[in-house]
């Protein structure tokens, strides 16, 4: 190739001579320059300008602006839009924005939106009336034919080289279908989700046409891949929207934006904020829902701030059923056609409820704990956090009255399953990784589909989703964060403080440093997890009883302060159950439908999975193992009564016979470490003695095992497990004794139960991860 444009170059440069010699003949001045004198200075010249040319195009290249372009359809769609939008701007060495409105931003009804984008200094480079009026199925198909007829003009003048777009919107679909067609690349978020109605074919359909994908949970990066899409253009980013509620939801003059909107007299969470859309498939339903639903607001008599419906078919009925109602005119209504987001960012987070369809409800609300009571299947399939409570059959204004009563004022632990507030880097960062020179057309990646736990193979997809894991201990505290796969990415370990307070402040203070560690381990922090000594209710976060090792934490709360420093959901349970939660998902039990586990430290404890499920009880003391009586009149234990498994076989039962055979000098035998120079005696130095032959350290384990292993027996015999894991550190010195005391004294059928010893090294925090990372939000009223 080389040579030939030399040959080319060769023979330009033989008519350039002629040309000088002309030009000399003729007493013209010509331009100084090198002139070749030969074939091979010429061809030498010849390459260094070609070398001169790559340079300056690597160079062009290095330093072009990425042109994007961010369409913009309704209210709904620029909330999630406008961060990514200021994020591009805030960038102009890397990126030229351009804007295009279309849609129902530009209809009066629906509130001219659009001067919205206007006023956050957007300059719009293109306005598009596409809608056209009639709100029925007719008028949406029109619209998106009319959509088609002005978007290639548009597409062509602003020539960008991506375009962004947003959501489900029929208005979406059509700008999808247009660059598509016009060789324009399209990143498309919040793909992958699945919901109810039209929505969820259009969604789908325009995540097969676009080129780049940045999705919101871990679940809709699965159904992305499932839909045979090419793993490495999809970003688990988080919702963009959620960069800034997470940032501005907490601000000094809400009071005033609720006031503004519902009057003066109005207190934080006693209002009720109400969004009801049509569902396109089912509108006569739809619409009636919406009627019962107006019926049920005006009964509960609470000030509400209801919005008008959107612009799909059907949503013209429902405004006359409002008027209908005199909704505009109720006293404790207010009807609007538009809130700011950042304004409405406020009303939610501190409305006493959110009712109605709208995915607000099931994703940004549950940012703040907000109870939300969903009508209808618009949002069916969605991924939901606990604060969400389902009315899918609401075909009573009673039933959708009663679930106000149970929703109202209440407050939930803070979800974030839709985001953590740093969508908008990694959309970015992953917009300047798109390579505008590779080929254009898409390909699919067919079956087999990637599973969810194999690697990323780019570095801005490979966030790790991780549990923060907190353990309180008789003696340390610790905190750790903890991925998927069971692997601990970092530990921190602090003395336990012996008050409520400086616990709590140094428990706060080490959760929000891991969390800030987090972000530079590219960990995604999903909630937290707390193992606890004592009686623990798990359904409230609530301490009720401790263990005497851990002072003042009885009648304790620690789920809400928490959640709120964080603002991360909290789950807490007792040790025990933690130690059982981790084999399940992480040990010998993983698999296993029924399965004891038994700690053997300090005190005796332990967890019972039935059925797959963790057992425990109507007081939350199902599975205190340690308490079960193996003798009637046996040592007194620490929980008042006597003959407990924990005062033969615990770690302080064992202690407490070292020191006695200690003080009468019966313990030291020939080659021992002299106990005289140790700090103190423990079971580790009885367990020492009796390997080395000591006949009364080997009787106290020996009664010890018999005791654990009477009362692994009654449970076997009580629960029925296949399977008994011995955890802690006493665990590798009982497994044989009570595997022989199960095969001489169980029944005949629970004599092949298998004793096996944990191969994990932190139960208790592995168990407080597995809480978090394997919990199930979804509820159906």
């Amino acid at each position: 190739m080389i040579r030939r444009e030399g040959k080319r170059l060769n023979k330009g440069g033989e008519k350039d001579r002629e040309r000088e010699r002309s030009g000399s003949r003729s007493g013209l001045t010509m331009r100084p320059g090198p002139i070749a004198r030969n074939p091979h200075e010429l061809y030498y010249l010849t390459m260094q300008r070609m070398r001169e040319k790559t340079d300056k195009m690597e160079e062009n290249k290095a330093t072009r602006k990425l042109r994007v372009c961010v369409a913009t359809c309704n209210r709904a769609d620029y909330s999630k839009l406008a961060p990514i939008m200021f994020g591009i701007k805030a960038n102009p060495d890397e990126f030229e924005l351009e804007v295009v409105v279309l849609g129902s931003h530009l209809i009066d009804d629906y509130g001219n939106t659009f001067r919205m984008i206007e006023q956050d200094d957007f300059d719009i480079g293109s306005k598009l009336h596409t809608i056209v009026r009639g709100e029925d199925e007719a008028a949406m198909v029109e619209s998106v034919g009319l959509a088609l007829v002005k978007l290639p003009d548009v597409l062509h003048r602003l020539r960008p080289d991506i375009l962004v777009v947003h959501g489900d919107r029929f208005d979406a679909l059509a700008l999808a279908t247009a660059a598509a067609l016009m060789n324009i690349r399209i990143l498309h978020l919040e793909g992958g989700e699945v919901s109810g109605t039209i929505d969820d074919s259009i969604r789908h359909a325009i995540s097969k046409l676009a080129h780049y994908h940045a999705c919101c949970t871990r679940t809709a990066e699965q159904h992305l891949i499932a839909m045979c899409e090419d793993h490495t253009r999809i970003l688990l980013a988080g919702c963009p929207s959620y960069d800034k509620l997470l940032a501005a939801h907490h601000r000094d003059d809400y009071m005033d934006i609720i006031r503004n909107w519902l009057g003066d007299n109005v207190k934080e969470h006693d209002y009720i904020v109400a969004l009801q859309h049509p569902v396109t498939t089912d509108i006569k339903n739809s619409i009636k829902i919406y009627e019962l639903m107006l019926d049920a607001l005006i009964s509960f008599n609470k000030k509400t701030l209801i919005l008008f419906p959107n612009i799909d078919a059907g949503s013209k009925e429902m405004v006359r059923v409002m008027r209908k109602k005199g909704v505009e005119q109720h006293p404790n209504f207010r009807a609007v056609k538009h809130v700011p987001f950042e304004q409405f960012i406020q009303l939610v987070c501190h409305a006493g409820a959110m009712i109605g369809n709208s995915s607000c409800g099931v994703r940004e609300a549950g940012a703040f704990g907000t109870p939300v009571i969903n009508l209808g299947s618009r949002q069916t399939g969605r991924e939901t956090g606990e604060n969400v409570l389902h009315v899918r059959d609401a075909d009573t204004q009673n039933k959708i009255y009663h679930a106000l009563e149970l929703q109202f004022g209440k407050r939930y632990p803070c979800s974030k399953i839709y985001g953590d507030g740093n969508a908008v880097p990694r959309i970015l960062k992953f917009l300047q990784t798109i390579d505008l020179d590779e080929p254009l057309q898409k390909t699919f990646c067919f079956p087999p589909v990637k599973e969810w736990d194999i690697s990323q193979d780019i570095d801005h997809i490979l966030e790790t989703q991780s549990a923060l894991a907190v353990d309180l201990g008789g003696t340390n505290l610790r905190v750790a964060i903890i991925s998927m796969r069971g692997k601990i990415v970092k530990k921190y370990t602090q003395a336990n403080p012996k008050t409520y307070e400086t616990r709590m402040e140094l428990i706060l203070k080490m959760c929000t440093e891991a969390v800030i560690d987090a972000v530079h381990l590219n960990c995604r922090i999903l909630g937290v997890g707390v193992s606890t000594g004592g009686r623990v209710n798990p359904q409230e976060g609530v301490i009720l009883h401790s263990t005497k090792l851990i002072q003042e934490w009885s009648s304790i709360d620690i789920r809400t302060p928490i959640s709120d420093a964080l603002h991360l959901p909290v789950w807490v349970d007792n040790d025990g159950n933690c130690a059982a939660l981790a084999e399940k998902k992480f040990g010998h039990g993983k698999g296993v439908e029924n399965f004891v586990t038994i700690i053997t430290g300090t005190g005796i404890g332990g967890g019972i999975i039935q059925h797959n499920e963790l057992i425990h009880g109507s007081t939350f003391c199902a599975a205190e193992l340690g308490h079960i009586m193996v003798s009637l009149d046996g040592p007194e234990c620490m929980c008042g009564s006597r003959g407990c498994i924990e005062a033969y076989a615990s770690g302080m039962a064992l202690q407490k016979e070292a020191k006695r055979l200690h003080d009468e000098e019966l313990l030291e035998v020939e080659g021992m470490v002299d106990l005289k120079k140790a700090e103190s005696v423990s079971a580790i130095h009885l367990i020492n003695a009796a390997r080395l032959g000591n006949h009364k350290a080997e009787a106290v384990l020996r009664t010890a095992g018999m005791a654990l292993g009477v009362g692994i027996i009654n449970i076997l015999h009580m629960v029925n497990p296949s399977l008994v894991i011995l955890s802690g550190v006493l665990a590798a010195h009982y497994q044989a004794p009570v595997q022989q005391v199960i095969g001489q004294r169980a029944l005949t059928s629970a004599q092949s139960i298998q004793v096996l010893t944990s191969d994990l090294e932190e139960p208790a925090l592995l168990g407080a991860a597995s809480m978090v990372l394997d919990y199930t939000t979804r509820r159906i009223y």
